[in-house]
């Protein structure tokens, strides 16, 4: 492991970083909620199927 040839290259990329405008993270908030929220509507999905199967007990 070569720690300077590392570090260079860590810095290297944050130099290439560069803050996402208004609407570029308006766009990728708006695309991660929707995924937050697909993923609770199919657990509750789940958890209201197994609610109704008999010999399964509701947590």
């Amino acid at each position: 492991m070569d720690v300077p040839y590392d570090l260079t290259s860590y810095v290297r990329v944050l130099k290439l970083a560069s803050t996402p405008s208004w609407e570029e993270f308006s766009q990728i908030a708006k695309i991660a909620g929707a995924g937050i929220m697909l993923v609770g509507l199919v657990g509750f999905i789940i958890f209201a199927i197994m609610t109704f199967v008999p010999g399964s007990k509701p947590v």
